[in-house]
């Protein structure tokens, strides 16, 4: 089964400029050239960064710079087998020496997969202190210059049909939903993975215009990568130090999602799209029961920097999803139908 974020390849229009940036962010650069760069975090998990162009980056739908690949990590060589054996039916795959097999989803995107056993994550964050639940007692909080981040949490597309986009990971890749955003987007998490979710399909189509922030023109494109660190205090260190070293700022600063309960930064990155900090996420297992939730209810339960849009208090709007109906919710909230279209009847109530 998979379980998590192998590799992210991306494309990029400066490779020296998206190298910086990335030491600067934290991640542990194992080697560079002229040709690439590439770090391994703590897990073992990848980022690899290539000249948008070169030709070791697969053909993909992708459009613009960002992640043009992602190799999803499979638990043993045996269910990885399996997993070949169920894809190459209707699609060409191609394998490395390394193990690695190459393919594209039904929605032209690039992906990987790859026997990966991760390793283990020491995390110490300092005890917390609240009234009446004390802690940490004669003694400060850990102080740090940078962040580390050590693992690679999930990976955000923007896409023309988030449907079609995620039935795949479902269908075909055994992935399981964990929340779906109303109108926005479908969290998904890997079948032997915790974290809240591995991949967000956002609707490409959302009323948001312009280069900065949820700028969207109906392409398929890169969102952004979510890097974890230990704790708020790792999330802030980390902007702080990018802000020294000249980096753009977040558009949207600190804020914690409702939907995951973690806690964020989003920063511009020259790779296009954005990297983010991320902590304190929920955890899932089998058990989940997944919800449909208003879109900006779900967004924030707090945030530094509101656009105006924000302003006004998004509804508390939430519901559970009964039974089996999750593999059948399009991110609109309403049921689909076998062969993949909306079913004509009423949409779940929230």
């Amino acid at each position: 089964m998979i379980n998590g974020i192998e590799s992210l390849i991306y494309a990029v229009n400066d490779l020296k400029l998206c190298t910086r940036y990335f030491v600067d962010f934290g991640l542990p650069l194992l080697e560079e050239s002229d040709q690439h760069a590439h770090f391994r975090l703590d897990e073992g998990s990848n980022v690899i960064l290539r000249q948008l162009g070169d030709a070791n980056l697969p053909t993909s739908s992708i459009v613009g710079t960002g992640v043009h690949e992602v190799i999803w990590g499979v638990d043993t060589e045996s269910n990885l087998q399996r997993l070949i054996q169920e894809l190459e039916v209707d699609r060409p795959i191609r394998r490395d020496a390394d193990g690695t097999v190459h393919l594209h989803t039904d929605d032209g995107a690039a992906i990987g997969l790859k026997v990966f056993q991760k390793q283990p994550v020491v995390s110490a964050p300092s005890p917390l202190n609240s009234p009446g639940n004390i802690n940490r007692i004669n003694q400060h909080r850990k102080w740090i210059s940078r962040a580390r981040p050590k693992t690679i949490q999930h990976v955000v597309f923007q896409t023309p049909d988030v449907d079609k986009s995620w039935a795949f990971y479902r269908d075909r890749l055994h992935f399981r939903v964990s929340d779906i955003q109303k109108g926005f987007g479908i969290f998904g998490r890997a079948p032997a993975a915790h974290d809240h979710h591995n991949i967000y399909f956002l609707n490409a189509r959302l009323p948001f215009k312009g280069p900065d922030v949820w700028g969207m023109d109906g392409e398929y494109r890169f969102d952004h990568a979510n890097f974890g660190v230990d704790d708020l205090d790792e999330v802030m260190v980390g902007t702080n130090h990018m802000q020294r070293q000249g980096w753009p700022e977040s558009h949207w600063g600190l804020g914690r999602h409702r939907i995951a309960s973690s806690l964020f930064v989003y920063l511009p990155c020259p790779t296009g799209g954005q990297a983010e900090y991320g902590a304190d996420s929920d955890h899932l297992d089998d058990q989940w029961i997944p919800r449909v939730w208003n879109p900006m209810f779900a967004f924030f339960s707090f945030i530094t920097h509101m656009a105006p849009f924000m302003i006004e208090e998004a509804p508390w709007e939430y519901s559970y999803v009964q039974g089996d109906q999750a593999d059948r919710l399009s991110f609109t909230g309403q049921p689909l139908a076998l062969d993949g279209t909306v079913n004509q009847r009423p949409p779940l109530k929230i």
